[in-house]
């Protein structure tokens, strides 16, 4: 699990942070694609 996962996900529970937000983490490196989906319950796919 990478580091920043649980803050990631605690605002995106919180809708503090939209689906957007969350595939920025991911551009940063903050998690990783899998993770994304697995908050998201989204498909990454890069843009």
């Amino acid at each position: 699990m990478s580091s920043k996962y649980t803050k990631v996900k605690g605002y995106y529970d919180a809708k503090l942070w939209s689906v957007e937000a969350v595939r920025n983490a991911v551009v940063k490196g903050w998690i990783t694609e899998e993770e994304f989906e697995e908050i998201t319950s989204e498909s990454y796919d890069a843009k």
